[in-house]
């Protein structure tokens, strides 16, 4: 899809009528990009800075307010890393501008974010088909907007929330998303500190020594996990009080009150890691830092996502070896998330059942993570012009993982006696997803036995090559007929 040839230029009596599309983060530019790119005019109506958000500094195009991480870029054994493969594949604006603006991260894609956005930006707002409406939707959309993707995310204005909790009848669930702090590097201290990835894995745009790591011994690691459970946090308002975490963004000191173990088998693990200043002796605990920005000025806590107040934060994370006197450029921070019951509400191509003419992209269909949530803005894109060009919606077969996100979206779930889904929750992509394989590998390429984790590893392999062929099958039949659809149209 992404060789389709662009269609010959319209008159405006020629050129379908737009489709609009309301937030300007990764799914709503990804969504807008894909619109566009197949000859369909867009407007993408962003509210900041009119409206600014309790997460958002800028006013740029697809900011990164968490991490600055894409995660594994691994595509022959990671979900992730497959799903970054197949939007490359799908001409994919944000891996796009994610690959112009990498920085070294082991076997991680993480990006400049600044950068990241300036280019998402910059691209969004030269498109000659996309016009960028700096406004809050504060409501429905009007009745005449007859395609609308909403790709408002975890941080939607609260006054379309309610609108749109009032057209499905229907409360939206919600979450807990805390934010992790970025140090200025020339306040860790490199004398106690070293920079290596785990088992020396280089990853994309890196040396295999792309993390900083701050090794604890067993005493520092209790008093540090004491300290956080007993930090004074930030309290929850009277109506945030029933809402649950993420399991995969929970606060550091959540995950420390779970059991003084927890940190050593989470984000503290100290595996596949050597202290260079003395090997022999094996670290308990070690916190790593990541690059934030191209620069290699700021480096971001991996994992130390928080809700503890500013001043807590700075005197329990300065207790971490390395980082006694650390300066930092961000502080960790906490926003509620809200996402719709999407198995309920939403079809297959992620209309909403009770109006089709509005369309669900990104994080607040429940998806969780930038690329899983940009993934869902370009399916919704795809789905959104097709229909304007009269091209049958097709989504990804659900051996993709594309489509394997999709469907956990749209209705993957245990059913219960009644109607809908027993238990819908904000799920990463993740091989779990995807459909079992027709024939599980047994033997190895030499024809050995496969054994323990070996079997894994090849089911993996197995199931990413699978989905790629998938993908590239799925993407040639879409260009042909979109291709097809985009002359029809002009004819």
């Amino acid at each position: 899809m992404a060789n389709a040839t662009r269609p010959a230029a319209l008159s405006p009596a020629q050129a379908p009528s737009p489709v609009h599309v309301i937030g300007g983060g990764l799914a709503g530019s990804e969504a807008a990009w894909q619109i566009a790119r197949r000859g369909v005019p867009v407007v993408l109506h962003e509210m900041r800075p009119v409206r600014g958000t309790d997460a958002h500094k800028g006013d740029g195009l697809a900011e990164l307010v968490c991490s600055n991480s894409f995660r594994s870029d691994d595509a022959t054994s990671n979900a992730v890393g497959v799903l970054h493969a197949e939007m490359r594949r799908l001409g994919s604006l944000i891996m796009g501008c994610a690959d112009r603006h990498q920085i070294p991260a082991g076997g991680a894609l993480a990006v400049d974010r600044e950068g990241f956005s300036a280019a998402v930006t910059e691209a969004i707002t030269n498109h000659p088909l996309i016009r960028v409406a700096r406004e809050e939707i504060d409501g429905l959309p009007p009745e005449d907007w007859d395609s609308v993707v909403i790709a408002t995310g975890p941080l939607t204005s609260p006054a379309l929330a309610e609108a749109i909790r009032a057209r499905t009848e229907e409360n939206a669930l919600a979450f807990f998303d805390a934010i992790a702090p970025i140090v200025h590097f020339d306040s860790i201290n490199m004398h106690v500190a070293w920079f290596q990835s785990r088992y020396d894995k280089p990853g994309p745009g890196g040396t295999g020594a792309d993390y900083i790591n701050c090794p604890m011994d067993k005493a520092q690691y209790d008093a540090f996990v004491a300290a956080l459970i007993a930090s004074d946090t930030v309290p929850f308002k009277d109506f945030e009080a029933a809402t649950p975490y993420f399991d995969g963004c929970l606060p550091i000191e959540v995950m420390a009150a779970r059991g003084p173990e927890t940190l050593r088998h989470g984000p503290m693990k100290p595996v596949g890691l050597t202290n260079p200043r003395s090997p022999e002796v094996k670290s308990h605990a070690i916190v790593q830092l990541r690059q934030d920005n191209a620069l290699g000025t700021l480096f971001n806590m991996v994992g130390f996502q928080t809700k503890a107040r500013h001043a807590e934060q700075v005197r329990i994370f300065r207790m971490i070896p390395g980082l006694e006197n650390a300066e930092f450029a961000r502080l960790g921070g906490l926003h509620r998330n809200t996402y719709l019951n999407s198995p309920r509400l939403l079809d297959a191509t992620l209309r909403l059942k009770a109006e089709p003419r509005l369309r669900f992209a990104g994080q607040i269909t429940g998806c969780e993570g930038y690329v899983e949530s940009a993934a869902m803005g370009l399916v919704a894109g795809l789905f959104a012009s097709a229909e304007r060009l009269g091209v049958p919606v097709t989504p990804p077969p659900a051996t993709t993982a594309m489509g394997a996100l999709l469907a956990h979206i749209t209705g993957g779930h245990i059913e219960t006696v009644e109607p809908g889904p027993r238990s819908f929750q904000p799920m990463n992509v993740n091989f779990g997803l995807f459909p079992p394989l027709a024939a599980v590998p047994t033997r190895d390429a030499d024809g050995n036995r496969l054994r323990g984790n070996q079997k894994t590893v090849a089911k993996k392999q197995e199931m990413a090559r699978r989905a790629l062929a998938d993908i590239d099958l799925w993407a040639r039949e879409w260009a042909e007929a979109t291709v097809s659809g985009e002359h029809g149209a002009a004819a």
